[in-house]
């Protein structure tokens, strides 16, 4: 079985449908935090491994880290997140 790989909205794209992230703890498994996307409805279109997001932004300041973060979810909601109503 091969895996499809998965396509993303544009930034543009994504700064308009997303109304919020935040950060929460995970309610399937303790001591895990995450990041989850909300669209500007308010409803959860996706989440996404607070541990990872991090670690793909280490070498940001830490000044800069939260734009960083911000940046690095709205490159990467994937193009099915527009389908939830």
């Amino acid at each position: 079985m091969s895996e499809e790989k998965v396509k993303f909205l544009s930034f543009e794209e994504a700064g308009q449908l997303v109304g919020a992230i935040q950060e929460e703890e995970d309610i399937e498994q303790q001591d895990r935090r995450i990041f989850t996307v909300y669209n500007r409805a308010d409803k959860e279109i996706c989440w996404f491994d607070y541990d990872e997001v991090l670690a793909s932004v280490e070498d940001v300041g830490r000044s800069d880290r939260q734009e960083a973060v911000q940046k690095y979810i709205l490159t990467h909601i994937p193009v099915w997140a527009v389908e939830v109503i």
